[in-house]
């Protein structure tokens, strides 16, 4: 797979793919990596294209022409759509109207994997999910959709399409992005969207008569068309379950003497004449991943509402994200369009994100301190350091951000401190941004100083980029899963693990440096840097293209079927209730009960002592950066540092308390740790304060012995046997989501099938 020019067509079997080995190597790799309709729907659609796009109505034909064979200029540039963007556009027209693949029935019929059942659809209205890389461009897929959908509704008879559209953000961050494109429509007419009055003997751009209503700020219903733009947490914020959508929606409907001059009512405008049919386009949409969430149920309430007047709900909703998927990473079984990272990379599209290798990684190391700064010191430092190069290298043209990723609000504010002390060129230019631990930002603040920090927050992420921003860093607990759209960002260093618990994917940890500065002519890198536990859950990357970039898909790519395991819910010949079997969930019957700690005796531990190094001080650390795909792109040197041996202790301690969930106990703990350390733990007594101390004790044989001596001392005193275990609670099985579950070989013997582990 070698391409590098974003505008060309690229064949289905010239895309990205992972060979059988490779699937048979990553734990549920068909469900993660691959889409079950795509291969199948790019092999129509290339087709369908090649055939002039044969089927589709004139309005179609006309636009996908103006859009795609059309030379365009903005201003005196050159101006073309990516062929990703293409792609998703035209899979969405072919399916839509010419496929007619517009219920989960008619949309199995592209699953090439004979791996996706009718109970995967939570939906029962039209639902397309278009999975396209960050940067790639995805605001213009869901503008060039929306004229489609328009001037189809206008032009063509009966049109089961709509001039009326809900555009949803999740949350306030992108709803002001999209506001940028949206007010006054100028994106539309700004960029060859519309074609010109006469183009194919219609009046395109008169007709184009849309009004916009933002949040509750309505303006009065037109019949011409009506974009209601408005961000998720409309519905998060309130959770009376006896309220309609409508007033979830907007809040509650305005009282008979209340002053309605700020608009009208939409929750009215629902149950009017006035909108009789919708499309949704759904930006960010990998928020909705369970039906069983409220956003979810909100759509679905619109769309019963709709059916009421229609008969068939919601025209159309198409979900745009970069990582459409569910909780343990499976690709949403709708996704129709796939435009993955790694083609994005190969395309210029986005910055190539620039790793240190493997062996210069453990030339720096995590500090074993309890003060976060010293902890991470090297990592901040590298991370600076590279920024630093690029600060000089693009100072005359754009102002690079560094962005920092740390585990806490806490340690994101001494991160920012640490940054603006020690570096002159960050003082006051360090913007703080708190999220929670999943990467969102909270907006029902409650006192002044919260929304006041939270309109901070917004206007510094509208203008980041600009060149009169006073910003060159960014520190946050993750900031990754806003849409905040930021170009600048050249360095992303990471001070954390990332695990399930946070529900970010690898590409979202990255996703906000993605973003190119210049056009796709100009190659851009990104740093990425950060403890090893970070590196290693970005480089997890590579399981989706980046190491196998050169399998093509289709040719030996298939495994055996799996078995589908469902609750059969469409039998009306079946009882479910009476069918259901409750499974009963057990309490433990191994547990802890908590102890006094005081009674761990270091003197009795018969632990392996370990011989005291000797190690070269002040040593310059060589740190070897590599390409994407491994080639050498750069080196940076710096010194090591010695942090004080009491947070050493420290961290220890708080390691041993976490791994251990112990609940308190920190001071009677730690005078235990500081004896064993110095008189137990080598083959001789130390000095704790000695740097060599410090350094033995992060050598992986030290730890190791420190951290299972504890442990095993701890478990001894907390950890006990019931004997039996309870019956706590009931599942239902009936409530069941579909389980793949894969074929494995059997043995037989005589009339016993065995299975073969």
């Amino acid at each position: 797979m070698k391409f590098s020019d974003p505008f060309k067509i690229m064949e289905p079997n010239e895309r990205w793919a992972p060979t059988q080995e490779q699937m048979d190597l990553f734990q549920n790799a068909y469900e993660k990596l691959l889409p079950p309709l795509v291969y199948k729907i790019r092999l129509a659609v290339t087709k369908w294209r090649d055939n002039n796009y044969d089927g589709a109505s004139e309005t179609s034909k006309s636009l996908m022409n103006f859009w795609f064979n059309q030379k365009h200029f903005i201003g005196q540039n050159k101006f073309g759509f990516f062929f990703s963007q293409r792609e998703a556009v035209e899979s969405v027209i072919y399916l839509f109207e010419v496929a007619k693949a517009i219920d989960k029935y008619e949309l199995m019929r592209f699953d090439s994997s004979n791996r996706v059942s009718t109970g995967m659809f939570d939906e029962n209205w039209t639902r397309y999910v278009i999975k396209m890389a960050t940067g790639a461009g995805k605001t213009k897929v869901m503008a060039l959709t929306l004229v489609w959908s328009y001037f189809h509704k206008l032009y063509e008879t009966e049109s089961p399409l709509s001039k009326n559209f809900l555009v949803i953000a999740p949350n306030i961050i992108v709803l002001n992005r999209l506001r940028k494109d949206f007010d006054n429509l100028k994106m539309f007419f700004e960029e060859p969207f519309i074609p010109d009055n006469g183009f194919d003997d219609r009046d395109w751009k008169n007709d184009f008569q849309l009004t916009l209503h933002i949040q509750n700020e309505l303006k009065p219903i037109t019949e011409s068309g009506n974009i209601f733009l408005t961000n998720i947490h409309r519905v998060f914020l309130n959770e009376n379950p006896e309220q309609t959508f409508e007033d979830i929606f907007l809040g509650a409907k305005p009282k008979a003497n209340a002053d309605t001059s700020k608009g009208l009512d939409l929750g009215k405008i629902l149950r009017s004449d006035k909108i009789k049919d919708l499309v949704v386009l759904n930006d960010e949409a990998h928020h909705i991943h369970d039906s069983s969430l409220a956003w979810f149920k909100s759509i679905e309430d619109v769309s019963n509402k709709l059916k009421l007047k229609n008969g068939t709900g919601v025209s159309l909703q198409t979900d745009f994200s970069a990582t459409p998927k569910h909780n343990n990473g499976a690709i949403f079984v709708q996704t129709i369009c796939d435009y993955p990272l790694v083609e994005a990379i190969k395309q210029n599209v986005v910055k190539s994100p620039v790793l240190p290798d493997e062996v210069s990684r453990q030339k720096i190391q995590e500090k074993e301190s309890n003060d976060f700064i010293e902890r991470y010191r090297d990592y901040i430092h590298l991370g600076y350091l590279e920024w630093e190069k690029q600060f000089e290298e693009l100072k005359n043209h754009k102002v690079p951000i560094l962005f920092i990723m740390t585990m806490s609000t806490k340690e994101a504010d001494q991160a920012a401190e640490f940054l603006e002390t020690t570096y002159p060129k960050l003082k006051n230019a360090v913007l703080t941004i708190h999220t929670n631990k999943s990467g969102e930002i909270k907006e029902n603040r409650s006192n002044k100083k919260d929304k006041e920090a939270l309109e901070k927050l917004r206007k510094a992420a509208d203008f980041i980029d600009r060149d009169d921003s006073p910003y060159k860093a960014v520190v946050s607990v993750l900031m990754l899963r806003e849409g905040w759209d930021v170009r600048n960002v050249v360095t992303v260093v990471g001070l954390r693990p990332v695990g399930a618990d946070s529900k970010i994917l690898p590409e979202q940890t990255i996703g906000r440096g993605l973003r190119k500065m210049f056009d796709f002519n100009t190659p851009e890198q990104l740093v990425v840097a950060g403890t090893p536990a970070f590196l290693e859950f970005v480089e997890s990357l590579k399981t989706e293209g980046v190491e196998f970039q050169y399998s093509p898909m289709g040719k030996g790519s298939k495994g055996k079927t799996p078995i589908i395991i469902e609750v059969d819910k469409e039998n009306p010949n079946k009882n479910l209730d009476e069918l259901d079997i409750p499974v009963p969930q057990l309490s433990p019957r191994i547990y802890r009960e908590f102890k006094n700690l005081e009674l761990i005796d270091v003197n009795k531990f018969n632990n392996k002592k370990v011989p005291l190094k000797q190690f070269k001080e002040n040593e310059l650390k060589e740190i070897i950066f590599t390409d994407i795909e491994g080639g050498f792109s750069h080196k940076t040197e710096f010194k090591d540092t010695i942090p004080d041996y009491r947070n050493v202790i420290g961290f220890f301690t708080s390691v041993i308390f976490k791994e251990r969930r112990l609940i308190s106990g920190f001071n009677i703990l730690y005078p235990k740790l500081e004896s064993f350390i110095k008189y137990k733990l080598f083959i001789k007594e130390v000095e704790l304060s000695d740097p060599q101390t410090l350094r033995n004790l992060s050598e992986i044989e030290t730890k190791e012995i420190l951290k299972s001596t504890f442990k095993k001392a701890i478990d001894e005193l907390t950890i006990s046997d019931k004997g039996t275990a309870e019956i706590k609670n009931y599942i239902s099985l009936k409530t069941a989501k579909p389980k793949l579950h894969p074929i494995k070989p059997f043995l037989c013997q005589r009339n016993r099938c065995l299975i073969k582990l």
